[in-house]
């Protein structure tokens, strides 16, 4: 029977794959278990998004295969004064729809990508407007200096501001408030994709862009088109991948990865992860909510916090779980993030007899009830669902919350959850990840994806000191502060940081980037 329904389903797939261009050496087919939610590229900051839209458009800054900085839209930039940073752009830059790219469409997208509904603003924090200075140069002004400002601004995208005038789209779509614009279905970019077909929860159809201005670049790969099939399920991803349906799985179970090196046609490639997975705790409501607990909220007493940590055998999760596709981590930035020590990633010990003592001194002897709420992926649902055990051994009477990502990460980002688990993918600079989720919550780009709206004044300063500090070794200092005060206080859990596995055909060749993102220019089929 389930053979049978299989079979029906691969049918149904290649049905729906088989578009005008036929499944050839220059169609790359990709399977994922999540949509990309929608094509407006400041609307959200997430990685089933980053993905898709960032092959349609691009940025004033690129990094080349080695995750270094390298021009993009801007051949150059230098540091004007303290406060100003300009930004010459690259000649001859045709959008899509065949309109080109001026330092008018520079200074549009940066005031949209600040604007109060994009979820790129955080990214920006501290520029206070585009200039235009002449045709093809664009002037960045500052609050305070910024001496890696450059750094910050991969996928700031940069779209039409005639297309986005012409579509009403001006300002980003408003995700968190499921609006729906002309630029969730449509796209203009630069970059050397155009979007050719998007069907939600189904697939997204990109094709190469003859008139991009990249196209001579000879690291660039052979793919005439990409479609990216949304594959719910683990085992239907595999099949298609070792049926020939797909070419490429960017998420294979961690339980089938050395079954899969083991397969003659098909390769796995594997990077170390930039990025990690946390929970972080409601720390701003007077009582947790969904917990019997009432008129407080256990989470603001930090021995309850450090009791989860004791409570956790992430180890065995990563064992057995995980299948080892991962390592435990404690500390709270990836040692590839500029900055981040690995010495002060010491992991408290798995004890649950001192989880208990700490519950009972911070008062709850008895423990106490709360929701975790998580996003229905596989590998991390299967997570929470064993550290909810776990907690609940020691006391902490977890009861687990899956959601689709359109209503998890409204969630996250709008601080909805009592407890929650998700995940982080860094940038090189420390800063970008400490402001996104330690920074003390405001709507001008400030702790963004703090979750549990946690607050440290302190620790607020160290971290606006490290973005306008402009020498590179009291920035690090800084960057070690900082991850001091955050293990000292333990706003979150920090949990694993996983190994990057993907399953591909035998003939794909692709650049594996430390972000789990692809640039598919550089893709080739053999």
């Amino acid at each position: 029977m389930k053979h049978t329904l299989l079979t029906r389903w691969l049918a149904a797939l290649a049905a729906t794959l088989a578009l005008a261009v036929p499944a050839a050496a220059q169609t790359l087919r990709i399977a994922s278990a999540f949509d990309p939610q929608t094509q407006d590229p400041h609307a959200l900051a997430l990685l089933y998004h980053t993905r898709v839209a960032y092959q349609v458009y691009e940025s004033l800054v690129g990094r080349d295969a080695a995750f270094k900085l390298e021009p993009a839209l801007a051949t150059s930039w230098q540091q004007m004064d303290p406060k100003r940073w300009r930004f010459q752009l690259r000649p001859g830059v045709r959008f899509h729809d065949g309109s080109t790219m001026t330092a008018d469409d520079v200074v549009f997208s940066i005031t949209r990508a600040l604007g109060k509904t994009s979820q790129r603003a955080f990214q920006l924090k501290g520029v206070t407007q585009a200039v235009k200075t002449g045709p093809l140069t664009v002037d960045l002004l500052l609050e305070t200096p910024d001496a890696v400002l450059p750094e910050k601004l991969q996928y700031i995208s940069i779209m039409s501001r005639a297309w986005s005038e012409q579509h009403g789209v001006t300002a980003a779509q408003d995700f968190n408030g499921k609006q729906e614009t002309f630029a969730v279905r449509n796209a203009n970019g630069t970059g050397p994709f155009k979007l050719a077909r998007y069907e939600p929860d189904v697939v997204t159809v990109l094709q190469r862009h003859d008139g991009w201005w990249g196209q001579a670049d000879a690291r660039n790969g052979n793919l005439a088109e990409v479609r990216f099939v949304v594959i719910k399920s683990d085992a239907t991803r595999l099949a298609a991948l070792a049926s020939g349906e797909v070419d490429l799985v960017l998420d294979p179970p961690f339980q089938d990865v050395e079954r899969l090196k083991r397969q003659p046609k098909i390769k796995v490639t594997a990077v170390p992860e930039l990025g990690q997975q946390y929970f972080t705790f409601d720390q701003a409501r007077p009582e947790l909510e969904f917990s019997d607990v009432k008129g407080r909220n256990p989470f603001q007493d930090r021995r309850v916090r450090q009791a989860v940590w004791h409570a956790l055998n992430v180890e065995l999760i990563v064992d057995k779980v995980l299948r080892g596709q991962a390592e435990p981590v404690g500390t709270f930035l990836s040692p590839l993030v500029d900055g981040a020590d690995p010495a002060l990633g010491r992991r408290l010990p798995f004890d649950p007899a001192r989880a208990k003592a700490l519950l009972a001194e911070a008062g709850y002897p008895d423990g106490f009830a709360v929701t975790l709420d998580c996003v229905n992926v596989t590998w991390r649902q299967a997570v929470c669902q064993a550290a909810a055990a776990m907690l609940t051994q020691v006391g902490i009477r977890t009861t687990l919350r899956v959601a689709a990502p359109n209503l998890f990460f409204p969630k996250l980002s709008q601080a909805g959850a009592s407890f929650i688990e998700f995940g982080w993918t860094a940038s090189p600079d420390a800063w970008n990840s400490l402001n996104g989720l330690f920074r003390t919550f405001d709507r001008s780009g400030l702790g963004t994806f703090n979750a549990g709206r946690y607050s440290n004044p302190k620790l607020d300063a160290v971290i606006d000191a490290i973005r306008v500090e402009p020498d590179l070794a009291k920035r690090r200092a800084m960057v070690g502060q900082a991850l001091t005060m955050i293990a000292e206080d333990l706003p979150y859990v920090p949990l694993y940081r996983r190994k990057l596995n993907w399953a591909m055909a035998a003939n794909v060749d692709l650049v594996q980037w430390p972000n789990d993102t692809l640039e598919l220019r550089w893709a080739r089929m053999k």
